[in-house]
């Protein structure tokens, strides 16, 4: 059995999963289960089993590379190995450490009795990835710990300590020392005290209250689903355990659990699973790869950005120097730190101690001098080239050798930053997103001189902070702002068309975004693509062309900020209202460009914009920008609200058929006065003609 370990402790036979890391149940793995279970029950001297995965992990559940394989539904498949562990005629005891998640807890729920360590994580998170526990999760979970909490627990997915399961079926005994000899020395009382087998498929369910209860799950389920199968699956798989016989229970499960598997939701969800655990695979970056040891960071800057980027580090304990221009600003950025502790405090997320622990890291300076034993400094300055020069200068001039020094631009060459310095491979771009304490995405942007062990840890520091690390080559506005710039063209575009901003805002909502472009704009302020703009104009040598957006920044609308943007807004009120003034200038302005006004779809909105993303990113991925299209799909999954279950923009165009994305592209290209850009790019069409997907 080279998937599991078999140990005799007296008379009781312990069967150990070793698939490190987690133990995923993957055929070979289910197999040897089966053997071991097998090999104990033949064995006269064996009086019970136990069935552990060791002090650091129970399982994990499925092996997600197996996923719509055969391998998934090949014999002994999960419902067979829970089937002839629960049907064994010895006692069988599961013994869980660190996690127990998915078919791992299902698994466990087919033994007869569980003893588990108290800091033991235990969920159903099977919902997450679109789908409901299909191995018996639905049935055995409430007739372990109520119809309720288990209603609760699976359609949220949220995992929960196993002490909190304390005089339930589904944890008999907690442990806070050595596992094993626990779970043996349970088992032997079992066997001593003549207990029969129990199995949570004889527990009869109570059905009082039940029928209201699931009733308001259904209504809650469907309301916060907004449209996704899988909660309102899970409720009514749960609500089986009641009114169905076992057995019939477990064929419904069963067949949701594979019609779930076939929903593009599910798909998505599965999709980016997969992209978050390849993100960090690096072509040219061997495993192994050392990294630089990171004990103290350097912040310039302690504005908005500054703040946020500092509070991640302080949250692992690391110590923080953060440096301003002038006192009144650093004590401004200090005060806004301690009040974002504070909000977490009086929530119940911090101690007031915790608040304290992590202030008193910051040591807060005016003198670049203070750097000089950091090992990361991370300038989070305004987006100038000129003001970025000075900065590095003075860093390269105080830093020690070895020291990281990155920057946080969001847009600007990290390349020439870099030759700032006399130590080129050691900059990099760590591009955080506001608010930056909170947003998960970090990409990480790669010099042409950056060394292998800086990067590596930049990507092993972005996963301590529990940031989405994507590695991005150097290009202007790197993954996410340069396809940003072609969604808002395209958005524009509609507009230009004939659509309104209101229009094409509700329209890509409708599609999943939680605010559409122009309420963006105006949220993050409509200054900051403006001085962009200008910009590229400047440095491409050609005269400046204000659009709309433009036009309204000449009239000082810059969104939220000013009280008026694409929107106008009320004093104290974040609610948009449409505005004349907005309708004009648009009027203007098509009339300027020689565009008559038509009739535009939602449809026709929603593939201009997600369409321009895919096209982009298909050129970004041929120019090796992105190493990978799962990579766009996390930038944009991450950082700039794409719908979760849409999977990405990469993904969805999997989704929609290339071919289809091409015929449309193709469409907007021919349109006169159409912006080259909308030709389709030669990656795309390329995978179109070959019948491939980008995934």
């Amino acid at each position: 059995m080279d998937n599991l370990d078999y140990a005799l402790h007296g008379t009781v036979a312990v069967l150990t999963m070793n698939t490190p890391p987690v133990n995923g149940l993957g055929h070979a793995l289910r197999g040897d289960i089966v053997t071991g279970l097998d090999q104990a029950l033949a064995d006269p001297a064996i009086t019970a089993i136990v069935l552990t995965g060791g002090n650091k992990v129970f399982s994990g559940g499925a092996d997600v590379r197996e996923f719509g394989t055969p391998k998934s539904a090949m014999s002994p498949n999960l419902p067979d190995v829970i089937r002839a562990l629960e049907g064994s005629s010895k006692p069988v005891v599961a013994a869980l450490a660190g996690h127990a998640l998915g078919g791992g807890l299902e698994l466990a729920l087919g033994c007869h009795w569980r003893v588990a360590r108290k800091d033991a994580i235990l969920g159903l998170p099977e919902v997450k990835l679109g789908l409901l526990p299909g191995a018996g999760g639905t049935q055995r979970l409430p007739r372990a710990i109520g119809l309720e909490a288990a209603l609760n627990m699976i359609v949220s997915g949220e995992p929960q300590q196993a002490a909190g399961f304390a005089g339930t079926a589904l944890v008999d005994e907690l442990v806070e020392g050595d596992l094993l000899p626990a779970a043996v020395a349970f088992a032997l009382r079992v066997v001593s005290e003549s207990r029969p087998l129990r199995r949570l498929r004889d527990v009869k369910m109570a059905t009082a209250g039940a029928d209201a209860f699931v009733q308001f799950a259904r209504n809650s389920a469907k309301a916060a689903a907004k449209g996704l199968p899988a909660p309102v699956q899970c409720v009514e798989c749960v609500a089986d355990s009641v009114t169905q016989p076992f057995d019939e229970g477990l064929r419904r499960e069963r067949a949701a659990f594979f019609a779930l598997m076939n929903t593009p939701e599910s798909r998505a969800a599965r999709h980016v699973f997969a992209a978050e655990r390849a993100a960090g695979k690096i072509p040219d970056l061997p495993d192994g790869t050392a990294t630089r040891p990171i004990a103290k960071v350097g912040v310039v800057g302690a504005g908005t950005m500054g703040g946020g980027i500092t509070m991640n580090f302080l949250n692992i304990g690391l110590p923080v120097v953060v440096l301003e221009t002038s006192q009144e600003a650093l004590d401004r950025g200090l005060a806004t730190v301690r009040r974002n502790y504070e909000s977490s405090a009086k929530k119940g997320k911090l101690t007031a101690e915790q608040v304290e622990h992590r202030m008193g890291l910051i040591t807060p300076t005016l003198d670049y001098a203070a750097f000089a034993d950091v090992d990361l400094v991370i300038e989070a300055v305004f987006e100038q080239m000129d003001v970025k020069q000075k900065v590095f200068s003075q860093l390269d001039a105080v830093c020690k050798p070895g020291a990281i020094l990155a920057s946080n631009t969001s847009y600007l060459d990290i390349n020439t930053i870099a030759s700032f310095t006399k130590r080129p491979q050691d900059v990099l771009g760590l591009h955080f997103f506001s608010p930056a304490n909170i947003m998960r995405l970090l990409e990480i942007v790669r010099g042409a001189q950056t060394a292998p062990d800086v990067l590596a840890t930049a990507m092993a520091l972005g996963k301590k902070i529990k940031k989405v690390a994507v590695v991005s080559g150097v290009c202007d506005g790197f993954i996410g702002n340069r396809m940003l710039a072609r969604y808002g063209a395209a958005a524009y575009g509609s507009v230009n068309a004939g659509a309104s901003p209101q229009q094409v805002d509700r329209a890509l909502e409708r599609f999943g975004f939680a605010m559409g472009p122009f309420r963006v704009g105006d949220l993050a302020g409509l200054d900051i693509g403006w001085a962009t703009r200008k910009r590229k104009a400047a440095e491409a040598g050609r005269p400046f062309e204000p659009v709309v957006a433009d036009k309204l920044c000449e009239l000082g609308r810059y969104g939220q900020k000013t009280g008026a943007g694409w929107y106008r807004y009320e004093p104290g009120v974040r609610e948009p209202l449409a505005d004349p003034v907005v309708d004009q200038l648009v009027a203007d302005y098509r009339t300027a460009k020689g565009c008559t006004p038509r009739t535009v779809s939602d449809e026709e909105v929603i593939e201009r914009g997600i369409y321009a993303l895919v096209n982009e990113g298909a050129r970004i991925l041929e120019e090796g920008i992105a190493v990978r299209a799962s990579d766009v799909d996390l930038v944009y999954l991450n950082g700039y609200g794409f719908p979760k279950h849409r999977g990405g923009p990469m993904r969805y165009a999997d989704e929609m058929g290339l071919a289809n994305v091409v015929r449309a592209l193709r469409r907007f290209a021919a349109e006169p006065g159409a912006d080259p850009s909308w030709q389709p790019a030669p990656l795309l069409v390329r995978l179109a003609d070959e019948g491939k997907s980008f995934n």
